[in-house]
């Protein structure tokens, strides 16, 4: 009934297989990869005729995480997976990065590529096992796929890199100080296509070393994917890229030099209404027939790519003029909202980002429902690009796809340096409001970020800056690196390479590539050039702002404090009575974990004070020989109970009140009167023993009794 066809090797630690004809045997391509006990099902399909009309590929990535997966229910009222996590979102990007390019250009039918976790052993990660059962499902599905890719991941441990490293290795990097690095690398049998890396400062060489690594392993993924293919794989599907050369040289030759002519104006919004007006100079040239050829956009867009590039390899010459490595002009500005925790304004060229810093307290942390493991995270950044950021009209909704990696691109540069949870308990939330964009608003999120949390009196371990890198590579192998790249010269050219960091190493990097991939010569050209290009970021952000600022009136303050764990059910009280009545008197925020740090939050320092003090009173010990503020609270024949450590009573003894006979108490004290005791000891049934008379009650000063001289004493 089945025609199985299964792969297997060892890969590090453990077995990767491949397997495919018993499942989903109605989509064009289906492998279960299963690496360990991770075992991820990726599904192809792709339409047999593009729509008309279409201009663009239309290629969708999914990848969903099922909770069964790990043996787990999902949480939330309804029980059931519901719209994508970060992570999914995240890893569909992750796999739709390098297989796009693969595609034979001029194919526009629609591919849906749904990447299903059936297993997780919470060891091995299932986005790396992911790509690759897309990439083998691709390569046996007969859609023109240029492929097969791997992928893997590469931790940097004690200075040796570290294949495919744990989950556990990766979860909450920046409290592990041995791992200072989770890279994902996929790519070809002969050139790198994507990277995606957090990083702890490392150098270029150490990084590019990481990459170079990871390719290496990946290369008996790829010839494992080959030798399925060979077996199993369909008959390629019968598909020609369209020729449109003749309808190519018709549009070069009625608007080549307009196009020139608009390519060479540096203002962004010119340039766009200079473009526009080109193409349509030019499909007023044009024949009817060649008006309704489908590939006519293709045919323009090729004829401004051809015009951009020939410019920048042969002339060395970039749209707005610049230098190769030249960076835009940087204008950094912080403390713009009065009312926020903090603030800044980047500005590079015509891209510019408001980062503004909220400071909160442990009640603020995100609760993240993971299929590994539910833990919360204390850093959050949230990355919005309005349409008003390019001057268009367009819908306004949630993050999409863009927006959520994005702000996980910028969120990576930035929690590197973040201070201990120990040293600063603070909840942090970064929101990059995107104004204007042309190119590398991701990288002035990174550089507006460190500014504002600065601004907010984070004491960051060193300042971040990010640069975009781009590539343009010409058939005979010439090729030019560009420093800080437009939005144009992205779209345009052969690569998007971002790399953040501090002045002594990179704590992210991303790289895409839309050609074939590139070489090490290039990768290392790309980072040597990056690294001038952040320095000088840096420097011109120091201007701004070179260390964190003093805390903001309207920031919370908040002091910890350790009690012992026996101590918790105490401090809590029956049904959470004693800590409500802590917030409601002092009016600052307490949170206590399981280990018994407390962390006690107000913009006011007396509120703070005065938590700290109801705190320590309930968990601390009275101490033999100190005095205390207390109050009375009931008299009786013997003596007067006094309250003076918290919920704690004393008996001052009649004969301690006052240094004189007493015929009752009540003589002198009174039900609620304020006075000031020593605790001399505790009695054989322990049962506290106070002094008055020992105590000077308008200072507060013990009272001590004056040695008498020898005659006195005769």
């Amino acid at each position: 009934m089945f025609k199985e066809t299964k792969k297997s090797m060892q890969w590090g630690e453990e077995t990767l297989t491949l397997e495919t004809g018993k499942v989903a045997r109605q989509a064009d391509g289906t492998v279960i990869a299963t690496l360990g006990e991770t075992s991820v099902m990726a599904n192809v399909t792709f339409a047999k005729e593009p729509r008309e009309g279409q201009d663009f590929f239309p290629l969708t990535v999914h990848y969903q995480e099922k909770y069964y997966a790990a043996g787990k229910v999902p949480g939330g009222f309804f029980k059931r997976e519901a719209r994508p996590t970060e992570k999914e979102t995240l890893t569909a990007r992750l796999i739709d990065r390098p297989i796009r390019p693969l595609f034979v250009p001029g194919f526009k039918n629609e591919v849906l590529v749904m990447c299903t976790v059936l297993s997780h052993d919470l060891v091995n990660d299932p986005d790396v096992v992911a790509m690759i059962a897309a990439s083998a499902a691709l390569t046996i599905s007969g859609a023109p796929f240029r492929g097969p890719i791997a992928g893997a991941r590469v931790g940097f441990e004690d200075g040796e890199y570290v294949l495919n490293p744990t989950v556990d290795d990766m979860q909450g990097l920046r409290e592990n100080p041995e791992q200072r690095l989770d890279l994902v690398v996929a790519g070809t049998k002969d050139a790198v296509m994507m990277v995606e890396s957090e990083a702890y400062e490392l150098t270029e060489e150490e990084m590019l070393g990481a990459v170079l690594f990871a390719h290496e392993q990946i290369q008996p993924v790829i010839d494992l994917i080959i030798d399925l293919a060979e077996e199993c794989a369909k008959e390629p599907f019968d598909f020609t890229p369209p020729d449109y050369s003749e309808l190519f040289e018709a549009a070069k030759a009625a608007g080549e030099e307009k196009m020139k002519a608009a390519y060479a104006i540096s203002d962004k919004q010119e340039r766009v209404a200079a473009v526009a007006a080109a193409k349509e100079d030019i499909k007023a040239a044009l024949s009817e027939e060649q008006l309704a050829d489908a590939n006519l956009g293709s045919a323009l867009k090729k004829l401004e790519s051809v015009v951009l590039r020939s410019d920048v390899v042969k002339n060395k010459r970039r749209i707005d003029g610049r230098a190769l490595d030249e960076i835009r002009g940087i204008v950094s500005e912080t403390g713009m909202l009065p009312r926020t925790h903090g603030s800044a304004l980047f500005t590079r060229g015509e891209t510019q980002a408001l980062v503004v810093t909220t400071l909160g307290t442990g009640d603020d942390e995100q609760f993240i429902d993971a299929l590994h493991g539910n833990f919360k995270s204390n850093f959050m950044l949230h990355y919005n690009f309005p349409p008003y950021s390019v001057g268009e009209v367009g819908r306004v909704g949630g993050p999409g796809r863009r927006e959520i990696g994005h702000g996980k691109l910028a969120w990576r540069a930035l929690q590197a340096v973040l201070p201990a949870a120990t040293d600063f308990p603070y909840t942090l939330r970064l929101v990059s409001e995107i104004t204007e964009s042309n190119g590398s608003s991701s990288m002035a999120s990174v550089c507006g970020g460190s500014l504002s949390m600065m601004d907010a009196g984070v004491p960051l371990k060193a300042p971040v800056a990010g640069v975009a890198m781009g590539l343009v590579l010409e058939e005979d192998g010439d090729y030019a690196v560009l420093s800080d790249i437009l939005g144009d010269e992205d779209h345009l050219g052969d690569m998007d390479f971002k790399v953040a960091g501090t002045e002594n190493g990179i704590t992210s990097l991303q790289m895409d590539i839309k050609v074939a991939g590139i070489t090490p010569e290039i990768m290392k050209t790309a980072l040597a050039q990056a690294k001038e290009g952040r320095m000088h970021i840096l420097g011109e952000m120091s201007k701004a702002l070179s260390e964190a600022s003093e805390f903001s009136v309207h920031a919370p303050r908040i002091e910890t404090m350790q009690i012992p764990t026996d101590k918790i059910r105490e401090v809590i009280g029956s049904g959470g009575k004693v800590i409500r009545e802590i917030v409601e008197v002092s009016g600052a925020k307490v949170d206590i974990n399981d280990e018994g740090i407390i962390k006690i939050a107000s913009p006011n320092g007396e509120a703070i004070k005065k938590a700290y003090d109801m705190i320590y009173s309930i968990v601390a010990e009275p101490e033999e020989g100190k005095i205390y503020d207390g109050k009375v609270v009931k008299i009786v024949d013997f003596g007067a109970f006094v309250n003076f450590f918290g919920k704690r009573d004393g008996l001052v003894h009649v004969s301690q009140i006052e240094n004189r006979r007493l015929n009752h108490p009540s003589d002198v004290l009174k039900e609620g009167q304020d006075v000031k005791v020593k605790l001399l000891g505790f009695d054989d049934r322990g049962k506290v023993r106070l002094s008055m008379k020992v105590v000077d009650q308008e200072t507060g000063e013990e009272i001590v009794p004056e040695k008498k001289n020898k005659a006195e004493e005769a």
